[in-house]
């Protein structure tokens, strides 16, 4: 019976951290994607889900490697790391389904004036100018502009905001409780002896 929860733990957090590394490896892919097709042309935007696919592929990574070995160092430092990630994002996801309208739309456009990257990204993709208003004598990269038929951005952003932060959100505290459990498990598995092993070198 020892081995048999012994390896249930074992293939129980492998399967965690296989699934990590998936969505690492899609969170990676799918900022390089977007880059390489041109719908995404800020860097910052771009190096940023890239960092974090690349952080969560190597803390998945040690997971991996630590549950297949048994390695008590490389299994307390992943459970030190998986907590912090779990208390950044807890925090986050609570932080997005808790804001209302008027915080959103505070923050939409400090982020719109923050960068002009994805000002013309946002303007060229939803067809619309400006923020709030739409400056004629300026520049735009939406089509409509040229034939002066423009909306402002912040109507349409605004529309789908809400439901977005609400996904966003609802997606980042599914993953902390997947978090919770990666922990219980870790924690359970390091504090298992591996029948195959000599009892006596077991710390």
């Amino acid at each position: 019976m020892g081995c048999a929860g012994f390896t249930c733990s074992k293939n129980s957090l492998c399967a965690l951290n296989i699934l990590y590394v998936m969505v690492s490896l899609l969170m990676i892919g799918i900022a390089a994607w977007g880059k390489c097709f041109g719908l995404v042309s800020s860097f910052q935007v771009v190096g940023g889900i890239i960092g974090v696919g690349v952080f969560l592929f190597f803390v998945a990574l040690a997971g991996l490697i630590g549950a297949m070995k048994h390695h008590q160092v490389l299994l307390f430092f992943y459970m030190i790391i998986l907590f912090l990630v779990f208390v950044v994002q807890f925090s986050v996801s609570s932080a997005c389904l808790a804001i209302n309208e008027e915080q959103q739309n505070h923050l939409l456009e400090v982020g719109w004036n923050n960068s002009l990257t994805t000002q013309r990204d946002v303007e060229k993709s939803l067809n619309c100018c400006g923020f709030s208003h739409m400056d004629i004598n300026g520049s735009c990269a939406a089509t409509c502009f040229h034939y002066s038929t423009c909306t402002t951005c912040a109507a349409k952003i605004q529309e789908h905001a809400g439901e977005v932060l609400r996904f966003v959100g609802g997606i980042g505290l599914f993953f902390s409780f997947t978090e919770i459990l990666g922990l219980w498990l870790t924690y359970r598995y390091r504090n298992q002896k591996d029948p195959r092993a000599n009892p006596s070198a077991f710390l």
